[in-house]
């Protein structure tokens, strides 16, 4: 039997009487990129925390390349590259300092590894960290964690903060990194970000992992956020159809979440008259409370 890159058992985290995470198990191969998604406070954060030996699970296991995150944690750090959410630093460091501080944790010469990294993100090394705005905190976040080439990298809400065309950086850097052979756990309540560059993901929700999906078949369901401003109001009975849900309409504005064939809301907007449509990704708030229930 192969080792996985991460396997988590039973899981669970208690803070009193206050559930974190309860019976929470996954599979992670190597060489794969997993998402981990779910609303915010999900429990997303706390299974990374344990993961890395930050906090103590209540009950069950977990193990990254068979080694037990717990007990190993010193021997598992130096194969692994974590970014957190949240990026707090030595003020008053430069971003190079910081990053040859990091450097030297790892005990490697990265000096061609910074310079390489901080081109692709534009960010100017000599700028000290406190004058950062987040987006930049979060880009030498990213670098820290790539610094020493990691086995694994653990993702917790990467792309938050970061401009579109950055976001696209992000990505691509990641699947460079995969395809020679590093692992990733994407961590993120943006569903759009996860379908870009994911396997499988895991679905979280109030701690519980509640479903396990390639992530063609996410992309099958055809999740749509669809608002319509029609010149003449339709009846309600109009929208009445499977795979619908938080139907709203006010006057002439309609909107719904849909998902499943998409010839059907054609078929149906066809019997309109609009003055606009518009049709987005909803975001997966807006999936969990109405589709898992």
């Amino acid at each position: 039997m192969s080792v996985k890159a991460i396997e988590v058992q039973e899981l669970a985290k208690y803070y009193g009487k206050q559930c974190g995470i309860e019976n929470v198990s996954f599979t992670v191969e190597k060489g794969e990129i997993y998402g981990f998604i779910g609303p915010n406070g999900a429990g997303k954060t706390t299974t990374i925390r344990t993961l890395l030996a930050l906090i103590h699970p209540t009950s069950g296991s977990a193990s990254i390349f068979g080694k037990d995150c717990i007990r190993e944690a010193e021997t598992i750090a130096a194969d692994v590259g974590y970014l957190p959410t949240e990026i707090n630093y030595y003020e008053n460091m430069s971003a190079l300092e910081l990053l040859q501080y990091t450097a030297a944790l790892y005990k490697i010469n990265a000096v061609n590894r910074i310079s390489e990294l901080a081109g692709k993100f534009n960010l100017d090394l000599k700028r000290k960290i406190s004058s950062l705005s987040y987006g930049n905190k979060k880009k030498v976040g990213i670098i820290a964690s790539l610094l020493h080439q990691p086995k694994l990298l653990i993702l917790d809400e990467p792309t938050s903060g970061l401009d579109p065309l950055v976001q696209q950086t992000f990505i691509d850097i990641l699947k460079e990194e995969n395809k020679k052979g590093m692992t990733v756990l994407f961590s993120s309540h943006v569903l759009s970000d996860v379908q870009k560059v994911c396997n499988r993901v895991a679905i979280l929700k109030e701690g519980h992992v509640i479903d396990v999906q390639n992530i063609s078949e996410l992309r099958e369901k055809g999740f749509k956020k669809v608002e319509l401003n029609l010149i003449e109001s339709a009846p309600a009975e109009l929208f009445e159809f499977a795979g619908m849900a938080d139907f709203k309409q006010s006057n002439n504005q309609v909107s719904f979440i849909f998902h499943g064939d998409l010839n059907l809301i054609v078929e149906k907007i066809a019997l309109l008259k609009l003055n606009d449509i518009f049709i987005e990704e909803p975001t997966l708030e807006e999936i969990f409370f109405h589709y898992y229930q």
